[in-house]
């Protein structure tokens, strides 16, 4: 199977990107697919990116809006190695993200959820020194969707990777 993930879009940020949405494709990495809105925050402008599987919050700079694949990506990569992922399971999840395919929203909780956090971000973005500082106080938030496990999404990623799946020998 090759290694992809979904960046589902808003209609404002697919119409930024110029991208036309394409045909879904079952996720590969352990946070699933990820859900992306613009952010503006007076004159700044960023894209949130909020993992399906736990809500996990990460935010980039809008522009160059070309790359945001790429750098959403190294974001996450930092975020995770904050949370104290293992640097072997973040090298996995990157490499499941390898592809990217640019699709819509589907998820009307996890939009939700990522309105609740764009709100937010204006709240933090200048007591922070930092976007990563900024997408690790949102994943403290508890959010009602987590309630029954981890509460928040920054409890919630680090559950999902410390439990270690069986792996398939092919």
């Amino acid at each position: 199977m090759t290694s992809v993930f979904t960046l589902r879009c808003t209609q404002r940020l697919l119409a930024r990107m110029k991208v036309v949405p394409q045909a879904v494709a079952e996720p590969t990495t352990r946070l699933g697919d990820w859900y992306a809105t613009l952010v503006h925050v007076g004159r700044l402008q960023f894209v949130l990116c909020v993992s399906e599987r736990t809500l996990l919050p990460v935010l980039v700079p809008a522009a160059p809006i070309s790359t945001l694949a790429p750098r959403f990506r190294v974001a996450l990569g930092e975020v995770l190695r904050a949370l104290g992922v293992s640097q072997e399971d973040i090298g996995n999840e990157d490499a499941e993200m390898a592809n990217v395919v640019y699709g819509k929203t589907a998820s009307r909780q996890v939009t939700g959820i990522m309105v609740d956090f764009a709100k937010a971000v204006e709240f933090y973005i200048d007591d922070t020194p930092s976007l990563l500082d900024v997408s690790l106080r949102l994943a403290e938030t508890p959010c009602s969707p987590l309630y029954e496990t981890a509460v928040s999404p920054d409890s919630a990623t680090i559950a999902l990777f410390t439990a270690r799946p069986l792996r398939v020998v092919q």
